[in-house]
């Protein structure tokens, strides 16, 4: 019973000494500690702010402008899409105006999609890059755009590159068959017709239910032969 009394008297002076310290580091510190605590504050509730009166009011204002846009853009009319009507922002003003905006963002890839209708491949090679893409099917449609600008240009491994990136990007029966037969296509442009092939192969096994699985025999055996004669 001693022997355990005394043991949690160690304990005590142990527990008081630990406590002692923290109180006389403290107090020895109240000055950084304070300054510390005041820095975290600051950004806290710079945090809040920049969120609250800077973000939410340019995200609302550039959901209200991002309607007509869009519609323009629906409608085929790329020029009032890109530059606006005078009433309502076009797709390069929003991201001037509202950079750090979900909707800027969006419209990096709608102005993409605007230039490549406009055959200006540069400017949609860029606008197009400057995507985060927001979901699996747009994030590869982009991909497959510049690859399809890249080919415009005559860069046709780059061409070939973005494609196969698009593929990766969602493997789904509709984007990914589409940017597949067009891998394919470069590849037959490069006289590759063996890759051709397997390109072709890949649609038919891992696609059967795309559209561009419906001709995919008629590919394979016009590559085959011409691979054959290679």
């Amino acid at each position: 019973m001693a022997e355990k009394d005394q043991n949690q008297g160690i304990e005590s002076i142990e527990i008081n000494e630990t406590i002692n310290k923290a109180e006389g580091y403290i107090s020895e510190n109240k000055k950084s500690i304070s300054i510390i605590v005041g820095a975290v504050l600051v950004v806290i509730l710079g945090y809040f702010g920049y969120t609250n009166l800077i973000v939410k009011p340019q995200e609302e204002n550039a959901i209200r402008e991002m309607f007509m846009a869009e519609r323009y853009f629906q409608m085929d009319s790329v020029n009032l899409a890109i530059n606006g009507d005078g009433q309502f922002m076009g797709f390069q003003e929003i991201i001037d105006n509202y950079g750090s905006s979900s909707s800027a963002n969006r419209a990096h890839y709608y102005l993409g999609m605007c230039y490549m209708k406009k055959g200006e491949w540069d400017n949609a090679i860029e606008y197009l890059s400057g995507y985060d893409a927001e979901d699996d099917v747009t994030g590869a449609l982009a991909l497959g755009a510049i690859g399809d600008a890249n080919l415009e240009k005559g860069n046709n491994e780059e061409a070939l590159n973005y494609y196969m990136k698009a593929v990766d990007w969602d493997k789904n029966q509709f984007t990914a068959a589409i940017f597949l037969l067009k891998a394919a296509t470069v590849k037959e442009i490069q006289n590759d017709y063996k890759g051709a092939t397997d390109l072709y192969e890949r649609i038919k096994k891992d696609y059967p239910q795309s559209t561009e699985a419906r001709d995919v025999d008629r590919y394979i055996a016009r590559a085959s032969q011409l691979s054959a004669k290679g």
